[in-house]
């Protein structure tokens, strides 16, 4: 086998187990927020923020957040931590400013 080969199977596929495949997918949700974005901007021809980022981001979060606890990285849970809160804050001003003017 080749040193390449030896070194993806022991990265990615020996320590394959649920904490992996979870790790993976909340890295999905995660980075699909900034495709939401994209996507959103491209459409209406300048820099947006839908909705549907922060919902990708606590989601995301929440799940990299579970992901750091289980492996007790301690950077990590703190960064997903406050993350989560920044997120959560910005969807209650969301709402809050949708509820004061349901227009919008």
């Amino acid at each position: 086998m080749s040193a390449l080969y030896e070194w993806i199977h022991a990265v990615f596929i020996a320590q394959l187990d649920f904490w992996i495949i979870l790790g993976f997918f909340a890295q999905a949700m995660f980075m699909m927020r900034f495709v939401i974005q994209w996507i959103a901007s491209e459409r209406v021809g300048r820099s947006i923020v839908p909705v549907a980022f922060w919902f990708f981001s606590v989601a995301g979060g929440s799940l990299l957040l579970i992901y750091a606890i289980q492996r007790q990285d301690p950077v990590f849970i703190a960064g997903q931590g406050l993350g989560l809160l920044i997120y959560f804050r910005n969807l209650w001003l969301i709402f809050k400013e949708k509820r004061n003017d349901p227009t919008i």
